[in-house]
């Protein structure tokens, strides 16, 4: 199943993608829906309904995040061999873990803002994990237990506060706009194995990313069950689980850094795309 929200920034409702693509409303399937939305029985009771049998969505509207604003948006830092390698990063012992800011929050297509003052702005595509059930210490045999879906998140980073301007990573992770999710949350049925997956960014029509999950340093479920020994998670939280090889700051001979008036595209496979452009601030 392939859920998504669709409407105005914080008035979003629920809705289905059915197999031809188009948009299928769940307003009034939504009322004898019972439990937390997210967890394994919400979603069982919306995986019952015949999206052929539910409403079109008529009408063009802007998509956003698949998932409510969480209680956690956790990233994971230098998570493949090779994104280590071009940025001059040493491979981790263990996972590297920071909190993006829901202030970053939006959805898969809405502009990227380019802060003021800001020279290296930066792309990320990732495959996100979304938490469906509580999780706090919970052991990796069991982690995926825990996973409601997929989703992508476009870590967008600004180097120089990230690196150059003292303290942690936060600083150059949380502005406004730089947490693209989306577009869908695909329940984790249609994703047997999350360690197989293409994902890809393409800036003004340029591939810059193209690699695998395969790559991955730590895999997904051990991210989860590692998370939760320091975070407790709940229904809905994101695990952002790290960027392959391409980003602007690895580029040679020079870095490349976002501005104003490009387009990104990029996704995840199986997951749909994101399409964004970048606006000054």
């Amino acid at each position: 199943m392939k859920l998504l929200r669709y409407g105005d920034e914080g008035m979003e409702k629920w809705g289905i993608l059915d197999s031809e693509g188009a948009i299928r409303t769940v307003d009034d399937a939504l009322q004898h829906v019972t439990g937390e939305v997210l967890t394994p029985q919400w979603l069982a009771q919306l995986q019952e309904l015949d999206p052929a049998k539910l409403p079109l969505l008529k009408a063009t509207h802007r998509i956003g995040p698949p998932v409510p604003r969480p209680l956690n948006f956790v990233c994971v830092g230098l998570n493949y061999a090779d994104h280590a390698a071009e940025t001059g990063g040493k491979i981790p012992k263990e996972p590297i873990l920071f909190l993006k800011s829901l202030s970053a929050f939006c959805g898969p297509n809405d502009d990227i803002i380019i802060p003021p003052g800001s020279r290296k702005t930066d792309w990320e595509v990732e495959l996100a994990v979304v938490i469906g059930t509580k999780a706090s210490r919970v052991p990796e045999a069991s982690a995926l237990d825990y996973v409601a879906g997929y989703t992508i998140v476009n870590d967008v980073s600004e180097r120089e506060y990230q690196t150059e301007r003292s303290g942690t990573w936060d600083k150059g992770k949380g502005a406004d706009h730089f947490g693209p999710v989306g577009p869908w949350l695909v329940t984790k049925d249609e994703v047997p194995n999350p360690q197989q997956l293409r994902l890809f960014c393409e800036v003004d029509g340029k591939m810059m990313q193209d690699g695998t999950t395969a790559n991955m340093i730590f895999g997904v479920q051990m991210l989860v069950s590692y998370v939760s020994q320091f975070i407790t998670l709940y229904p809905g939280d994101i695990i952002a689980t790290g960027t392959p090889a391409g980003v602007g700051m690895g580029r040679k001979p020079e870095p490349i850094y976002l501005r104003p008036g490009q387009s990104l595209r990029l996704g995840v496979e199986g997951l749909g795309e994101q399409l964004t452009k970048t606006v000054g601030g």
